[in-house]
């Protein structure tokens, strides 16, 4: 792969594991609601599972997922329905905390979460698409996901840090309340526009 390419790589990977999104999203909500401690396992698992995904997809699955528009919106539908649910179960996190039901994604969880995630779906299909020649499948595959690891790694503790530090200053339980309804909105949200997305 060139500098060029690499370069370009590497702002995509910037890109789309540090801004807004449902990972982002549950990771800050996670950190306000249980601290960053707890939190690390969802993190780890956002950061790797992501691109143990690519890997996986720019090796084998990608020209399946783009030939076949049943998985694809099979996929898309399964992701918005568990994401509206992910939506609910942040939003309700902070009345189900007091009763001692809640707790933070496991790594294996969060992990299993980007095969579900139509957002991680389209970012590493079109991944593989852009930034794989074919002329070396598993080095290139893995110098992709091994990108997506290092920004993910940063940018997945990096939110859970900001949410636990938002934490701090949610010190009621009416603040964390309003703040875990207004990030399960935001999950929700996201999960609506990737349902219309492509309608």
């Amino acid at each position: 792969m060139s500098l060029d390419l690499l370069l370009a790589l590497a702002a995509l990977a910037v890109a789309s594991t540090w801004t807004p999104g449902p990972n982002n999203l549950m990771l800050a909500s996670s950190g306000a609601t249980f601290g960053l401690r707890a939190t690390l396992p969802h993190a780890l698992g956002v950061a790797l599972g992501f691109p143990l995904m690519l890997f996986v997809v720019a090796l084998f699955l990608g020209e399946a997922f783009q030939r076949s528009e049943l998985l694809r919106e099979t996929l898309r539908w399964v992701g918005v329905a568990l994401l509206l649910w992910l939506g609910w179960r942040i939003a309700t996190a902070g009345r189900a905390k007091a009763k001692g039901r809640a707790r933070p994604f496991t790594f294996l969880e969060a992990a299993a979460f980007q095969w579900v995630n139509p957002k991680a779906w389209a970012m590493a299909v079109s991944t593989a698409a852009a930034f794989l020649t074919g002329a070396a499948p598993v080095r290139e595959a893995a110098l992709c996901a091994g990108v997506f690891v290092l920004s993910g790694l940063g940018s997945a503790h990096a939110w859970a840090g900001l949410g636990a530090a938002i934490g701090r200053l949610l010190s009621t339980p009416g603040r964390l309340t309003a703040f875990n309804a207004t990030m399960g909105a935001l999950v929700a949200a996201s999960a609506i526009y990737l349902a219309v997305a492509d309608l």
